[in-house]
């Protein structure tokens, strides 16, 4: 198993994954807020084989009456939404709802577009396992 995949483990027991809740100390409180198999498209989640890992953690803020603009993702991201609500659009045109809260597999490799909803800023905590120097967002056109 490469050091990324130890790093994306890792990632997921310390947010709540499998038995975390049962190697602490009964004072520890572990709170689960993911745990899937598949992104927000539907597919599998997916390590990525890189020379150079590198693991990101970053705070999104999106104003009121913003978006992020159609963009990919071409390595996995987690994200939790701090606060405010954002409807993702994705290519095909489904579209989804989260807010304060929610947390998700971002989907890879599959354009989408966020449009904050309401007056709140929206912040999301984001995980990225990726590969250093390389962008964990790529921008494109909006799908025909």
């Amino acid at each position: 198993m490469n050091r990324l995949s130890l790093v994306a483990i890792g990632l997921v027991v310390m947010a709540g994954g499998a038995f975390a809740e049962e190697s602490y100390k009964p004072a520890v409180k572990v709170k689960r807020v993911l745990q899937t198999t598949t992104t927000t498209s539907g597919d599998p989640i997916r390590y990525p084989t890189v020379s150079d890992p590198e693991v990101q953690t970053l705070i999104v803020e999106i104003p009121p009456g913003a978006e992020t603009g159609w963009h990919t993702h071409p390595v996995p991201a987690y994200a939790y939404i701090l606060a405010g609500t954002i409807e993702v659009d994705s290519e095909g045109g489904g579209k989804r709802i989260f807010k304060a809260g929610d947390s998700f597999a971002e989907m890879v490799d599959h354009r989408h577009n966020g449009r904050v909803v309401g007056d709140e800023t929206v912040k999301i905590l984001m995980i990225v396992t990726g590969q250093k120097g390389v962008a964990f967002s790529e921008r494109t056109a909006a799908p025909d």
